[in-house]
């Protein structure tokens, strides 16, 4: 399989100020691995022979929200515009936005540590059973999965999991023996599973806007009957709306919660969300 080269604006700033043979990173700092490559007075060889103009790279270094990759001598955008635009943004790991909004929360934190703050609030164990309701990249599954439990992650865009396959910080999704990743609908999907099936759901739904049926109570009854009883449940909810029009759509979430069955029902605050128990 051919290796991908990924610049960002950082690497693409570096190569513009050094010369002759230059150590770079090239999968998004997911390890420490560098390659060696040749930087001249106009253009840039990478170690497959792919050529690089500089002012191409001129480009990329102003542009802080884009992830690039180099495939076949050509340069693209991680990005795909299709039935709305899709791209990987350069925070440490990516980042997803759809239509100018972001997956992750990346003000004052990055999305690893995001996915970190989520998944601790539930804790899977070893052997544990995990239904990830929407995947995205897959940080929340792969997190899990890192943790000894099996997953069942699921994702309705073909277009985000398209961009998960080229992520490098994504390729645990598709090798893991503890992850299966399913398309489609959280919805629809959730029907299929037999009651008392998992131990933990991890719900982490688009903003109400955009998913309010992943809201509401006749998916979290799904929810609740497919989880075992002391099973555990996070849902993230976040703030919008709150700090202008005092909006407070967890509050909302919690009384639906409690309607359909759940326990102990409480806010973690530090993940934007609300946890909850079954019986």
């Amino acid at each position: 399989m051919e290796e991908i080269y990924f610049l960002t604006f950082r690497e693409a700033r570096r190569l513009l100020l050094l010369s002759g043979e230059v150590r770079v990173n090239l999968d998004l700092r997911k390890t420490n691995r560098t390659h060696t490559i040749v930087v001249k007075e106009n253009k840039v060889i990478f170690p497959n022979g792919d050529e690089v103009e500089k002012s191409v790279l001129k480009k990329i270094a102003k542009d802080e929200n884009t992830v690039y990759f180099i495939k076949d001598g050509h340069v693209y955008k991680a990005a795909i515009a299709r039935n709305g635009f899709y791209k990987l943004v350069p925070t440490i790991p990516p980042t997803i936005e759809i239509n100018g909004i972001r997956m992750h929360r990346t003000k004052d934190t990055n999305p690893l540590k995001d996915t970190r703050s989520k998944v601790d609030t539930v804790n899977p164990q070893e052997g544990d059973f995990v239904l990830d309701t929407c995947m995205g990249l897959g940080y929340t599954a792969i997190e899990s999965a890192k943790r000894g439990a099996y997953v069942m992650t699921i994702e309705k865009d073909p277009n985000v999991i398209e961009l998960a396959h080229l992520n490098p910080w994504s390729s645990e999704l598709f090798s893991s023996q503890n992850i299966q990743v399913i398309q489609g609908d959280s919805f629809e999907i959730i029907r299929r599973f037999s009651d008392k099936t998992f131990d933990i759901v991890i719900h982490d739904p688009p903003r109400f806007s955009l998913a309010g049926h992943l809201y509401s109570e006749e998916f979290y009854k799904e929810l609740f009957r497919v989880l075992k009883p002391k099973g555990r449940i996070f849902h993230y909810v976040g703030k919008p709306g709150g700090k202008y029009r005092r909006k407070d759509l967890q509050k909302g979430v919690m009384e639906r919660l409690r309607k359909v069955g759940f326990i102990k029902v409480r806010r973690a605050e530090e993940a934007l969300g609300v946890v909850a128990f079954k019986p």
